[in-house]
């Protein structure tokens, strides 16, 4: 039995290799899915059946015959596929016009993107499993200085977690690549030292080749990103797997700053425990 595709470059060469034992409905549908993979991205199921002149169920059957629950879910890959060719958001934005013949006001898009992140904020404590969290405190609380790595839309959050660190009184330093010194920075990693690294799809290249040098030198690293299948997951001690909002392929943030808050603040706590039960001896001693 054939597995679900992963990502667009697989269901394209799903619907390939199935064509010709498909009906000629499906054979229709498939062309018009390959055909207009931007317009698939974001249009409804319902404008999308109209312009391939075929029924909303023979999509649904379509996206089911290729191992998908529903359409949705196939739907998603052909978002992924724009967001890793359109990193620019004037060219997504238009894209978005363009498959949707709409332009949706200012007030309309903050409910949204509003909404879509309440729900990536409400899942989050599920996803993220309690012992990783430990295990990376862990690492974080016995690191003489955490590094943190973050590149393009990851240096947000990287830059937030660098600033909170230094805020609980816990050396830091942002591996920020200036000059271009990624590798540099790196190699001033300590032994005793710990790196967190930031990274989500479509995982920047300097990301990925500053956490395989700081693997091969065996510093500890905590990875936060946004799938376990992530190139830098398996490069981790452990790995925090975060999935954000996404609306008309705009992904947000919101998720992964609320774990580096947490982060931050339990690391904190930690350490101001640790202060507290070491002075406690010292106190008895004088009474």
């Amino acid at each position: 039995m054939n597995q679900t595709p992963k990502n667009f470059e697989e269901l394209e060469a799903r619907i390939t290799a199935d064509y010709p034992s498909l009906s000629r409905r499906l054979q229709q549908t498939a062309r018009f899915l390959l055909d207009h993979p931007q317009e698939v991205a974001f249009a409804t199921v319902a404008k999308l059946a109209q312009e391939a002149e075929v029924t909303p169920s023979t999509l649904i059957r379509f996206a089911n015959s290729c191992g998908f629950k529903g359409f949705s879910e196939m739907q998603q890959l052909f978002r992924s596929r724009l967001v890793d060719e359109l990193p620019n958001y004037t060219e997504r934005i238009r894209a978005v016009r363009s498959a949707t013949g709409e332009t949706p006001d200012s007030t309309q898009l903050l409910w949204e993107f509003a909404e879509a992140n309440r729900e990536a904020l409400e899942q989050l404590p599920g996803r993220i499993d309690p012992k990783n969290l430990e295990q990376a405190l862990e690492i974080l609380e016995q690191a003489s200085a955490i590094h943190v790595l973050g590149a393009r839309r990851s240096f947000v959050v990287a830059s937030y977690m660098t600033y909170a660190l230094h805020h609980i009184e816990k050396r830091a330093f942002l591996v920020n690549g200036l000059g271009g010194m990624y590798g540099e920075q790196v190699r001033a990693i300590g032994p005793e030292d710990a790196l967190i690294a930031v990274s989500f799809s479509p995982y920047a290249e300097e990301s990925r080749q500053a956490a395989e040098q700081a693997c091969h030198r065996g510093v500890p690293m905590v990875v936060i990103t946004d799938s376990s299948l992530s190139p830098l997951a398996r490069l981790a001690d452990v790995a925090l797997v975060v999935h954000e909002a996404e609306v008309k392929s705009f992904r947000g943030l919101t998720a992964s700053l609320c774990l580096a808050q947490t982060l931050a603040i339990a690391l904190g706590m930690r350490k101001d425990k640790a202060r507290e039960q070491a002075s406690r001896p010292d106190d008895e001693e004088r009474a």
